[in-house]
């Protein structure tokens, strides 16, 4: 990419991050949230290290990966220290061992056999991770995540688990141009959040609800989202 482009791409970030900032603040407000409750995952995916990084210069902290190999690709490259870096995309058994020890949190949890993986490697360097469950909230067949009905049961069988701390809730709602629809998802998936939270599991806090993404953080927020993961509307449409 040549030294124009990047130059092109560092202005639009600012632009972009500045919006995505007053929106987040107004979202919050709205559902009776402070600002600073909403933690702005960057979706990082085809981004470029140098973007990546100038982006980290501006203030962003928490950054997410959806590729295994893409994440390796870059990790030497970051400018990660102090950052908050978290594994956003479906994740097979046998990938774990790239991760642990280079990520803080694994968001997309839907088997006991990834979830028993990352105890396993993480018991093995005296580690411990934050996961989130991923809920199939529209009940995809082409989607992951756990069905709604069975994920008190399967929380339960993951919390025990040495090695795994279960910190929260992820989703991502079927593609939806209607609003209403799309708040039931999200108003769902608090619900699910707060009745979990009630329940006082132990070695399970419900702190963080990860939903909505460029197309609808506004909105996820608004019905109890705690942190959204947004990549195109703060980088840029991915090349």
């Amino acid at each position: 990419m040549t030294e124009k482009l990047f130059a092109d791409r560092f202005e639009a970030f600012d632009r972009n991050y500045q919006e995505i900032m007053e929106q987040i603040a107004w979202a919050a407000e709205r559902s009776g949230q402070r600002p600073e409750d909403i933690t702005l995952l960057a979706a990082t995916k085809t981004v470029p290290v140098e973007v990546i990084n100038y982006a980290i210069s501006k203030g962003l902290t928490c950054l997410g990966e959806n590729r295994v190999q893409e994440f390796l690709d870059k990790y030497d490259r970051l400018d990660k220290s102090g950052c908050d870096l978290q594994f956003i995309g479906q994740l097979q058994t046998n990938k774990v061992k790239y991760l642990v020890g280079k990520v803080n949190c694994i968001q997309s949890v839907d088997s006991v056999k990834l979830a028993g993986e990352i105890s396993r490697l993480c018991v093995r360097e005296g580690l411990t991770m934050d996961v989130l469950v991923e809920v199939n909230i529209g009940r995809e067949e082409n989607k992951g995540g756990i069905d709604p009905e069975r994920l008190v049961e399967f929380i339960e069988q993951i919390r025990v688990l040495p090695g795994i701390h279960v910190n929260g809730l992820m989703a991502i709602p079927p593609i939806c141009g209607d609003k209403k629809i799309l708040c039931r998802y999200f108003s769902a998936m608090k619900q699910y959040y707060v009745d979990i939270q009630g329940k006082s599991m132990d070695n399970v806090d419900m702190v963080c609800l990860s939903m909505g993404m460029s197309s609808d953080f506004s909105k996820a927020i608004e019905c109890g989202a705690t942190m959204v993961r947004v990549g195109s509307s703060l980088f840029g449409a991915r090349l």
